[in-house]
């Protein structure tokens, strides 16, 4: 599992990819910070993270569509599945190399932190909730993103579904409330209060479990056809 996690985050630094999900992130969340506490006057640095939490929704597929689409285009997916490793540690090693690079960005969202302690007395207890909350929402898009990838060898077509997917659970609750609980999205909204949600966070954990089972299931059923 060590060895694709390795791997994969050599992967994401010896290429353009994980620069560009961090850049584009931070980029993205500058013009939110700026616009929140030089336009509206706010110190609230947890409030930011409802903007980070839909720029996560669209650039979650840089890190994901290429995990196994990639490995089945260029025909490396044999060596996956015949290797001595279990497939289950193969997709766990690829899930927490792109689970690395989210936590990364998180930390480096820590200098937004210490600009407003300048301009006020940002909650530090409410921030580091907001944190959690981000990095569950974002395992599991990670998670279902995988999912996508490995459903097809086209990376476009596996970034869509991701994208198409969001989007979906973020505007299910506007046809019924019953989708409420369905909303990834709408989730994370409780953490910015400070609130740490039990249900909420059994979900997001449920959820990220059941992509990767999925994975794992779709992988293994490919691999007993071969």
């Amino acid at each position: 599992m060590f060895s694709v996690m390795k791997k994969e985050l050599k992967t994401y630094f010896c290429s353009p990819v994980g620069y560009v999900f961090i850049g584009l992130f931070l980029i993205m969340f500058s013009i939110f910070f700026y616009v929140d506490v030089f336009q509206y006057g706010s110190t609230n640095f947890e409030y930011i993270f409802y903007s980070g939490a839909t720029i996560l929704t669209f650039i979650t597929p840089i890190l994901t569509m290429r995990t196994i689409a990639e490995e089945r285009k260029n025909g490396t997916e044999q060596l996956l599945l015949t290797s001595p490793l279990s497939i289950t540690k193969v997709v766990l090693g690829k899930f927490i190399a792109a689970t690395i690079i989210v936590i990364i960005t998180e930390i480096c969202t820590f200098l937004y932190f210490g600009i407003l302690s300048f301009f006020g007395t940002p909650h530090i207890t409410t921030a580091l909730v907001t944190l959690l909350g981000f990095l569950l929402l974002a395992i599991s898009y990670i998670s279902f993103g995988i999912l996508a990838s490995s459903i097809t060898e086209n990376q476009i077509i596996a970034g869509v579904i991701t994208i198409g997917f969001f989007i979906l659970t973020w505007f299910l609750p506007n046809f019924s409330e019953v989708f409420t609980n369905f909303s990834l999205i709408n989730m994370f909204s409780k953490f910015p209060t400070g609130q740490i949600d039990i249900a909420d966070t059994v979900t997001y954990v449920t959820f990220t479990i059941l992509c990767l089972l999925l994975t794992v299931i779709v992988m293994q059923r490919r691999k007993s056809v071969r």
